[in-house]
């Protein structure tokens, strides 16, 4: 029998995705979450794997020498590769967070040219912008169907032009965070969400 202490890393995931599920963000088994361990493998949710109700079986542990670990026949996370290039990117990074939501879907509808622009709220420090009334474009990539795309357009633009926040969006389809704990990736959701709810209510309004 598994042994679950309270270091175990995934608690902090599966109490992270039966929040965002309350909230209407990872609906049925939408979104992925992952966290990084001290060897560089990380634990990711598995495919097909209701978020409100995870259990430490339901997620699979990829090591970076390509080896998988997982309860059963469980499969990775279809987004997995764009964990994995998060986590090459920005070694930093000990906690990537993707979740579906409306608001963030009808947002990236109103970016323009790989960018949206997003307003000057005070929400914006926590996701380390402290600037007054500052010019803060967040990184919209296409949808492809082979997530292998998504990812590939990810290292090739942030290699080059790294993110002012640590955050992306992909149109139609969710927000993807990465932050050096889950905490704070788990805020950095939260606090994104608060904004595409903003941009939607301020666009209705005009």
């Amino acid at each position: 029998m598994q042994t679950i202490t309270t270091s175990e890393p995934r608690i902090e995931l599966i109490k992270a995705a039966s929040r965002f599920y309350q909230q209407g963000w990872m609906v049925g088994t939408a979104g992925n979450l992952s966290t990084r361990l001290r060897d560089g493998s990380f634990w990711i949710t598995a495919s097909g794997c209701s978020k409100g109700e995870l259990t430490f079986s339901d997620f699979v542990r990829i090591y970076p020498d390509g080896r998988i670990e997982s309860s059963g026949n469980l499969k990775p996370s279809a987004e997995t590769s764009i964990h994995q290039c998060i986590y090459n990117l920005f070694p930093e990074a000990q906690a990537c967070y993707h979740v579906h939501s409306v608001e963030a879907n009808l947002a990236s509808g109103l970016a323009e040219g790989g960018k949206l622009p997003l307003p000057s709220l005070e929400m914006l420090k926590g996701l380390g912008i402290w600037e007054e009334n500052p010019c803060c474009l967040m990184s919209v990539f296409h949808n492809y169907l082979q997530v292998n795309r998504i990812a590939d357009e990810i290292k090739q633009r942030f290699s080059n032009n790294p993110p002012k926040i640590p955050a992306l969006l992909i149109r139609n389809h969710g927000v993807t965070v990465w932050a050096k704990s889950t905490v704070q990736a788990r805020n950095y959701i939260e606090i994104l969400e608060y904004i595409f709810r903003y941009m939607v209510a301020a666009r209705q309004m005009q």
